[in-house]
This record gives structure tokens, C-alpha cells and sequence, in this order.
């Protein structure tokens, strides 16, 4: 088990506030050697603001992007490998255009684009803004590389540590950990002798780190008056097998996860990560990066798993639909037709979701992808089953979907 990221938490204010961000370096910096001397691997330190629109006054496009530089720097000199700088907001439209041209002109810096809003429900009009940032991304790059810093969100709330999802509420600073911990399940799921056994190990081991973390982050919390968040056990994979999630699943009994009986594994999954105790923060629950993973970008390659797979099992756990490949020919308004049902299950079961989606420019559904990666292994291209919407749901209006009464 790794700690994918220590992700801390302010608003750095603008004009930027140096003593924020000496702070934050500071207190990341003796947070990681804290939990290295324990043991673990800590692969990324990484900065959360709060969503841009809300203390970047005017969304002047030229200031924006000067402001994202100069903080991307700041933090880099800093120990910080990456920034976000939170989503787009159905409340301020004008700042979902300025997406593309910030990440286009930054290295490190990720955003996001909400697709619903806590009062009205879904903006139809920010579902269409996430497709069309989606599609204007992919030919930046020849693999569609530039929507790896890029997610459309329904319904998640601040302080989830992974990026792209990850912004700072209103109020004090502080940190949270993501963690890579896909070996855990599979060491917890491919000996077990029953489902019950299963939990219980996969249980177990989470609590254990969950203790060793939760003492350090005490410290650090008292020394540097910088409050910890929480722990998201997500178990995120790693491209090879040991550390793969879709093995995990399959070594419960699935010949090739897409077949039927997955959906129940997953629900398994998150359901033992439901009843472990830890501080929790952002999704902990399943989470399933195609491209991130090689059982599930194997596959993908083979047609076992689908994107209608991927959503499905969304409804049980997980946080969405995460480095997909997809053709490069995607419109717009195509790519908007699958993030609307993300936003519709995120407000209907009342749960966070994320859609990060990789058109590859060129490329078509079954052609191989040929990514030079290291955290990524290549899969074939995913047909996305999606056409422009016309109707009621091409408006630029609210579509409000309540939480089923439970």
C-alpha cells in the first residue's frame, strides 16, 4: 500500500499570499517524512484551492492564467507536484470556456467543471461546457493526453484528496490523504476461503494503516494548528498485476470482469470498505481507471468491459468513469450525452461521481492505444454508445433529480 498523494487544502487568495504557501510547504513537506519514516511510500504532494471562480475576481481570461502560473510556481518551489484549482460553477458559465487555455499554458495545474449545482440539480448547460472542454482538449495532444488534468463532477462535495476531483471548502486549511491500496483487496480477496473471511482480512489490514496514519497526522495536525481531513481508501491501482484492482474482483470467481456476477463483486468491495472505521474523506469506494489498471485495461481491449459496464457498476460504489479511452471523432454534444448520466446517478443516488474521459485523436473504437506511461498500461479503444440529445434535454436549463426516498 501507497500513499497516492498527501493533497493539502487553502485558499492561497488573490493577489497570492506567500505566508499561505510557505505554510503549506512546510507542513506537506514534514507530513511526507512523517509517513516515510512509517514506512510508506508517498508518491505526490499536491495543492487544493478552493473552486477558481469564487475568489478569482472577474475571470478575466489573461489574469486567470497569469494567476495560475505564478501559483503553479509558487508551489513547485514549494515541494508541491501538482495544483488544482477546483471546478468551473454553474453559477459563474463564463468560467468553464477558460479550462482549456489554463491547462493548455500550465504543467502541473489540474481543473474541473461541476455539472450540478446542490440547490437546482443538473446545468444542462454546464453538461454541454464539460463536453465541448473535453473534445477542445483532445487534440492537444496526440494520445488525448491533456484530459488526464481534466474531470466533470456531479454532486462531490470539497476535500476529496484525488485530482482531478480535489477543492478547499470555505474556512481553515487542511490535509488528507489518498491512498493506492488496490493490493489490499486482492491480497484480502485471492486466498480467502469464504466472503466473510475476505472482508474481515481487507477490514483488518485498512484499520491497521488507517491507526499508523491517523497518529501521524495527529502531529502534524498539533504542530502546524492544520486540520486533517480524513483518509480516502478508493483503492486505486497501479499497471501491473499485484497491484490491480480488476484482479481483485476477478479472483472473487469472475472469469473476465464485464461478465455478469461484477456488479456484485463491486458491491462487495465497497460494501467492506463501508463497514471499515477510519477518518474518511472524498469517495472510498470503488475506483476503476482503465487505463490506469491492466486487468481492466486488458478488458477493455477485449470488449469484456464497457463503458455502460463502468457506469452500472457506479451505482453501487465507485467514483465514476476514470481514464476511459475513446474515439477521437467524439463531438461535443456526444461526449455530453454520457456526462449527463453520470450527473443524473450522482443526484439520484446522492453520491459523488466523476467522468474523466480521453478522446484520442485519431483513433477509433478498437484501435490500440500506444501510451508511453509509466502509471498507465494500453488497452484498445472504448465505443462510447452516445448520440448529439435534442429535445428537452438539449436546454439550457435545470434538470432537478431528487435522492430516492429511502
Amino acid at each position: 500500500m501507497n500513499i497516492r498523494s498527501v493533497t493539502y487544502f487553502d485558499n492561497p487568495h488573490h493577489p497570492i499570499d506567500e505566508a499561505v504557501l510557505d505554510r503549506a510547504g512546510e507542513c506537506t513537506n514534514q507530513a511526507i517524512s512523517a509517513f516515510e519514516d512509517a514506512g510508506y511510500e508517498v508518491q505526490t504532494a499536491r495543492f487544493a484551492t478552493p473552486p477558481f471562480p469564487r475568489f478569482l475576481p472577474g475571470l478575466e481570461e489573461d489574469m486567470v492564467l497569469s494567476y495560475a502560473q505564478s501559483l503553479e510556481s509558487g508551489l513547485t518551489q514549494r515541494g508541491f507536484d501538482y495544483l488544482s484549482l477546483g471546478p468551473a460553477l454553474p453559477s459563474h458559465p463564463h468560467s468553464y470556456p477558460l479550462i482549456p487555455r489554463i491547462l493548455r499554458e500550465t504543467e502541473n495545474v489540474f481543473l474541473s467543471g461541476s455539472l450540478t449545482d446542490p440547490e437546482r440539480g443538473i446545468s444542462l448547460a454546464a453538461v454541454k461546457a464539460c463536453g465541448e472542454i473535453i473534445h477542445t482538449l483532445a487534440p492537444l495532444d496526440p494520445n488525448g493526453f491533456a484530459n488526464l488534468y481534466f474531470a466533470a463532477l456531479g454532486n462531490v462535495p470539497p476535500g476529496a484528496p484525488f485530482f482531478p476531483a480535489a477543492y478547499h471548502h470555505p474556512g481553515p486549511p487542511g490535509f488528507a490523504l489518498a491512498i493506492e491500496c488496490a493490493d489490499l483487496a486482492l491480497d484480502a480477496f485471492q486466498n480467502a476461503e469464504s466472503f466473510q473471511g475476505a472482508r474481515r482480512k481487507l477490514i483488518r489490514d485498512l484499520e491497521s494503516h488507517s491507526e499508523a496514519l491517523t497518529a501521524r497526522s495527529a502531529n502534524i495536525e498539533k504542530t502546524f494548528g492544520v486540520r486533517f481531513q480524513g483518509i480516502d481508501y478508493s483503492p486505486a491501482p497501479f499497471p501491473e498485476e499485484s497491484r490491480s484492482l480488476g484482479a481483485a474482483l476477478e479472483s472473487l470467481g469472475i472469469k473476465a470482469l464485464g461478465n455478469h456476477g461484477s456488479l456484485a463483486a463491486a458491491a462487495f468491495l465497497t460494501d467492506s470498505i463501508d463497514r471499515a472505521k477510519f477518518p474518511r474523506t472524498g469517495f472510498s469506494g470503488l475506483m476503476a481507471p482503465v487505463l490506469e489498471d491492466m486487468i481492466l485495461a486488458a478488458r477493455a481491449g477485449e470488449g469484456s468491459l464497457t463503458v455502460k459496464d463502468l457506469l452500472l457498476y457506479s451505482a453501487v460504489c465507485g467514483t465514476g468513469l476514470d481514464t476511459l479511452p475513446l474515439p477521437g471523432d467524439l463531438t461535443g454534444k456526444e461526449i455530453s450525452a454520457v456526462l449527463l448520466d453520470i450527473a443524473a446517478l450522482s443526484l439520484r443516488l446522492d453520491k459523488p461521481l466523476t467522468a474523466r474521459l480521453m478522446p484520442i485523436p485519431g483513433k477509433k473504437a478498437g484501435d490500440a492505444t500506444n501510451f508511453d506511461f509509466p502509471y498507465f498500461a494500453n488497452s484498445k479503444v472504448m465505443a462510447l454508445e452516445a448520440r448529439k440529445l435534442d429535445g428537452l434535454m438539449d436546454g439550457d436549463g435545470y434538470l432537478d433529480i431528487q435522492p430516492r426516498n429511502r
